[in-house]
C-alpha cells in the first residue's frame, strides 16, 4: 500500500538550489515519487510513497523547511504508486498569480462542515478556481466556471467581480484559493472566503448522502479522479489529449484507445495519431512481456 499527501506552506525561503539539491537525494534514498515546487515565497508538494514510511517523511520534509506546522496536508491510500517520477521544481510563485506572498491571511476559511450552509447563502458568488476541464469533471452546485486554461489568468477575471461582493472559492487542495483570496484582499475585496483544505478535505470529511458536491474530482497523479471518501474514480486519461475522460467513453465511435478520444478526434492530424499509434504498440508490447513502458499508469 502506497500513501499520497500532499501540502503547502507559504513561507520566505532562502538558498532554494541547496534545498532542491537535499530533496532530490531524499527522493532517490527513500523512493520517493512525485513533485515538490520550492519558491521563495514557500513550498507546495504532492508525493508518493509506502504507507510504513509515512511519519519518517513528514518529519524530514518539516525539518528541511524548517516547518512546524503546513498550512495544509492531506492524506489517501492507494494500492498502486501514484506517480511515475520524483521531481523538484525551482518557481517565482509556488502557484503563478502574479503575485509573492509576504504575510499568509487564513481567518477566512470555511472548514467543510459548514461549507454546505454557507454556499447556500443569498448572493454568494461561489467560484471554481481550478482549470476548465477540471470543472467538468466535477464540482459543486450553483458554482461558477471561469472558463480559463491557466490559474495566472485570474486577475483578469477578478475584474468583472465587484469589490462589495460575498465571494466564495474553492480548488483541489486549497492552495490555489489562498494565492486567489490574497490577490483579491490586496487588491480591496473585503467578503473573500474559501473552502478549508480544499475538495480533497471536503470529499474526505462529509458523506456523499449530506454532499453537495456532483461529479469526481480530478487529481493529478495516476488515480486521475477521486470520489467521496476518497476512493478512485470512473475515469482515465487521454494519451491524446491528456485530458481526463470517463470509462464509457471507449464506446464512442471516435474513441481510440491511445490514441483519441471524442474530444480530440478532430484536433489531432493524421500524422500525430499515427505517431500515437506507435506508441500504443510499444505500450501493449510491454504489457505482453510482463514489462513496464514509460507511457503505462501503474495499474
Amino acid at each position: 500500500m502506497y500513501r499520497i499527501f500532499g501540502f503547502y506552506k507559504f513561507k520566505r525561503l532562502k538558498n532554494l538550489k541547496s534545498i532542491k539539491n537535499t530533496l532530490e537525494t531524499f527522493f532517490k534514498n527513500e523512493d520517493i515519487k512525485g513533485s515538490i515546487i520550492i519558491s521563495l515565497e514557500g513550498v507546495n508538494g504532492s508525493i508518493a510513497f509506502k504507507s510504513n514510511q509515512y511519519i519518517k517523511i513528514k518529519k524530514k520534509i518539516k525539518t528541511f523547511f524548517g516547518i512546524r506546522n503546513f498550512d495544509n496536508e492531506n492524506l489517501s491510500d492507494y494500492k498502486y504508486k501514484a506517480f511515475n517520477k520524483g521531481k523538484i521544481k525551482i518557481k517565482k510563485e509556488v502557484v503563478p498569480i502574479g503575485i509573492k506572498i509576504k504575510k499568509k491571511i487564513s481567518n477566512n476559511q470555511v472548514d467543510p462542515k459548514k461549507w454546505n450552509k454557507f454556499i447556500k447563502q443569498k448572493n454568494l458568488v461561489l467560484i471554481d478556481t481550478r482549470k476548465d476541464f477540471e470543472f467538468k469533471v466535477g464540482t459543486f452546485k450553483g458554482s461558477i466556471n471561469p472558463k480559463l486554461s491557466n490559474f495566472r489568468d485570474f486577475p483578469q477575471y477578478f475584474k468583472t467581480l465587484k469589490k462589495d461582493q460575498n465571494i466564495g472559492m474553492f480548488c483541489t487542495g486549497g492552495i490555489r484559493c489562498e494565492k486567489a483570496s490574497i490577490y483579491l484582499r490586496n487588491n480591496g475585496f473585503k467578503n473573500v472566503y474559501q473552502l478549508k483544505g480544499g475538495i480533497i478535505n471536503y470529499l474526505n470529511k462529509i458523506n456523499k448522502k449530506h454532499s453537495l458536491w456532483k461529479g469526481d474530482c480530478f487529481v493529478f497523479d495516476n488515480r486521475v479522479t477521486v470520489k467521496h471518501g476518497l476512493k478512485v474514480g470512473n475515469f482515465k486519461i487521454c494519451p491524446g489529449c491528456r485530458k481526463p475522460i470517463k470509462s464509457s467513453e471507449s464506446k464512442s465511435n471516435l474513441y481510440e484507445e491511445g490514441v483519441s478520444c471524442s474530444s480530440c478526434f478532430y484536433k489531432s492530424s493524421s500524422i500525430q495519431k499515427a505517431r500515437f499509434r506507435m506508441r500504443q504498440k510499444q505500450v501493449q508490447a510491454a504489457k505482453k512481456d510482463g514489462r513496464k513502458y514509460f507511457f503505462q499508469r501503474e495499474t
